[in-house]
């Protein structure tokens, strides 16, 4: 066996688990809006019990309805009537030999539902814009911040009982443990942090009156569960701000927890005051958090589980057989690929889709703005149609134009399902826009993804065609053309000599000719010291990042009233921290030479010789000393779809060719075309593949009709003399 440890069973309390690999609670908000199961529940979990994963602790679960739901439509377990619902994806996990547990998450103060009248540890008003409970700030509002109540003696105390109440309900569905979310800055987190908790009676101030609710809740469990249904606890191991818990407490806080019988302890980093260490954006290293376990293990005899940004077998492997952990904990991974320990078992590790650790899908898009789960590189993550994916039984030949990810994606797609496709990519090398992500500090990971659709490529031997831009003649011999021509940079009208400004496409163009990805036909533009960047959204950022990194003198300019408002929040934290000159919690780059300056609600009016005019949005103009202006600005590349659409050809747009946007829908809206293109080329007036249509439906549209119905058309149909119906 290639991993002997990391397949090996362990003990947790009485319950035996097959391997090493956890599925470390993850919120999914895929239940229905009163908390019940739903089919997306049951379908993502059994995926990844599917997949091999030893235990599979169901995240995000509410005691509590009424108080505090994490998400808008997060599971709930505050009565006997879900139950049912429980067993039922239980029942999913267990038929394919996991075992399972459920997290119980009061959110506290960061609670999505309700917005207000939030309960907390203590009375506070709440400025975290990136949780997903952040307050609502409409189109023309500002910031207030949102306010926290501190919750009364009483509550707390009905607290206890309500979280003990749906462990009983967890067991009796069927579960084999609970988990206790103390993590993150949520409500026991918050009783428990010597940062956040500002109380004065006897659930604050000490170590051990912090302890007091958590102990309690532990102990009521244990009460109605009994000792032996095991009870684990998910805490951040050092909180990551000035006054937060340190190692010291941490290991404290494992020994007090073990001592009331925890049979297992989760360990995780961070709060939404320090959300870099909590959320592990692509900046932070392949298990950076693994010495906090190896730090637990040394104070406690029971099981300890490190997570944080494990994506190799090989890593994990090497941490189980060192001895700094006992168990490995995935999310995101495994949102990103659920099959990621069967590929491991059969030494396929190269199919392995490693998570990017971008937060594009399974945050910025899906959480943060009230829907379900998702995944930027996963298409299949949280939509079962693809769970239903078929190989055509007539293939049809697809032209794939434009070699990024959108294109990418559907032509591996289309591939599977066994249709004859040709990708076309007009410069040297596939990637789109992605062939940028090696020179922005932080973002290297995007190259595994990068790496791995192509060797999926290669291994489908899809027809690539590079440095090849097809005509319409060429493409008039296709069934199907996907038109993925991407977005460029373009300067838009100004006064003065427009042609001085420097597309940011020539400013980032690698200078590692000796790289063996190099393809040789990008040029990097000679810059001066001053630069100015005029534009936002993720050309602006990532060029800053890169510009910032190499010493320049960088000036963002946007007619918005916030820089990269679009742009995952997380990243731009950590960005934000280094155009300071900064870094964020745990992360050690090298700063940047230049603070990077942002000027917000301003454009620039005029380009003259070693200056710009700048116009703010009361239109008051100043000048600004500048070596070089580079745009940012970006529109579709449409040419080519546009003369195909008037030529009559059966052509689909996608990605930023229908609009620039992020990673996530462009590998989305590629694979949708993957999934939908048969033979029958059928499109509705909107220009969408008709897929799945009624077996009637189809016929109607596709059969030859005769003539229409008429007595004398029928007669000669069934022969003289027969009956006609009247």
């Amino acid at each position: 066996m290639a991993f002997p440890h990391l397949f090996s069973p362990i003990q947790i309390g009485d319950m035996q688990l097959p391997n090493r690999i956890v599925h470390v609670p993850t919120d999914i908000s895929s239940s229905h809006a009163d908390g019940e199961v739903s089919e997306r529940d049951i379908h993502h979990h059994g995926d990844i019990a599917r997949g091999g994963t030893g235990f599979i602790i169901v995240g995000a679960t509410t005691p509590d309805m009424k108080t505090g739901r994490p998400t808008v439509t997060c599971l709930v377990a505050d009565g006997d009537n879900y139950i049912p619902g429980l067993a039922r994806l239980a029942d999913a996990m267990h038929r394919y030999g996991a075992k399972c547990a459920v997290q119980l998450q009061h959110p506290g103060r960061q609670c999505a539902i309700p917005r207000y009248n939030t309960l907390g540890a203590t009375d506070r008003v709440l400025k975290l814009p990136w949780s997903a409970g952040h307050e609502i700030i409409y189109e023309n509002a500002e910031e207030k911040g949102k306010p926290i109540r501190e919750a009364s003696i009483a509550e707390i105390l009905e607290l206890v009982d309500l979280f003990s109440e749906a462990a009983w309900r967890v067991k009796q569905a069927g579960y084999d443990a609970v988990e206790l979310h103390a993590a993150h800055g949520y409500l026991l987190s918050e009783f428990m942090s010597p940062y956040l908790n500002m109380r004065t009676d006897r659930f604050g101030g000490s170590f051990e009156n912090r302890m007091r609710f958590p102990l309690a809740v532990i102990d009521s469990i244990q009460k109605k569960c009994g000792r032996a249904f095991p009870v684990l606890v998910r805490y951040s191991f050092e909180e990551w701000v000035e006054g937060g818990r340190d190692v010291a407490e941490a290991l404290e806080t494992a020994r007090v927890l073990e001592r009331a019988g925890v049979a297992a302890l989760d360990i995780s980093q961070g709060m939404q005051e320090s959300p870099g260490a909590g959320f592990d954006p692509m900046h932070y290293p392949q298990g950076w958090a693994t010495y906090a376990a190896e730090a637990t293990k040394q104070v406690v005899k029971i099981p300890v589980i490190t997570s944080h940004s494990l994506r190799d077998p090989a890593y994990c492997e090497q941490i189980l057989a060192e001895g700094k952990t006992d168990l490995v904990g995935l999310a995101r991974q495994l949102l990103a690929d659920p099959y990621w320990p069967v590929k491991a078992k059969y030494g396929k590790v190269r199919s392995i889709r490693k998570c990017i650790s971008c937060l594009g899908g399974c945050w910025q898009e899906s959480l943060m703005a009230k829907k379900e789960i998702a995944c930027s590189i996963n298409p299949a993550c949280g939509n079962p149609a693809f769970a239903d994916m078929r190989r055509s039984e007539t293939p049809v030949r697809v032209a794939v134009v434009g070699g990024g990810p959108a294109g990418m994606e559907a032509a591996r797609i289309a591939t599977e399902r066994g249709h004859l496709v040709t990708l076309y990519e007009a410069s040297g090398e596939l990637g789109g826009a992605m062939k940028y992500v090696c020179l922005v500090p932080g973002k290297e990971k995007m190259r595994w993804y990068l790496d791995w659709i192509r060797d999926q490529l290669l291994d489908l031997h899809v027809e690539i065609r590079l440095n090849h831009a097809p005509t319409l003649d060429e493409l008039r011999g296709y069934d199907v053309v996907l038109n993925a021509t991407g977005a460029r940079s373009y300067v838009p009208p100004v006064v003065g000599d427009a042609s001085r400004v420097v597309p940011f496409e020539e400013s980032m163009a690698c200078p590692k000719i000796a790289c063996e990805c190099h393809p040789g036909d990008r040029r990097m533009r000679k810059l001066g010291q001053r630069v100015l960047l005029w534009g936002d959204s993720y050309a602006a950022a990532d060029t800053a990042a890169f510009l910032g990194s190499i010493g320049k003198e960088v000036t963002i300019v946007t007619e918005n009233r916030e820089f990269a408002a679009d742009v995952e929040v997380i990243h731009m934290y950590v960005l934000r921290r280094r155009f300071a000159q900064g870094d964020a919690e745990v992360l050690h780059s090298r700063p940047f030479k230049h603070p990077v300056t942002v000027l917000t609600g301003t454009t620039v009016a005029e380009i003259r010789e070693g200056e710009v005019v700048l116009r703010d949005r009361d239109f008051t103009l100043s000048t600004l000393q500048v070596d070089d202006v580079i745009t940012c600005h970006t529109r579709p590349v449409t040419e080519l779809f546009d003369e195909l659409r008037a030529a009559g050809v059966n052509v689909i747009n996608v990605g930023d060719a229908l609009r620039p946007r992020n990673l996530y829908h462009a590998v989305r809206e590629g694979a949708a075309f993957g999934l939908a293109v048969d033979e029958h080329r059928l499109f509705n007036p909107n220009g969408a593949i008709l897929d799945q249509l009624p077996i009637d439906v189809l016929g109607q549209l596709t059969r030859e009709q005769g003539p229409s119905y008429t007595a004398s058309r029928m007669r000669e149909l069934l022969g003289e003399g027969e009956a006609v119906p009247s």
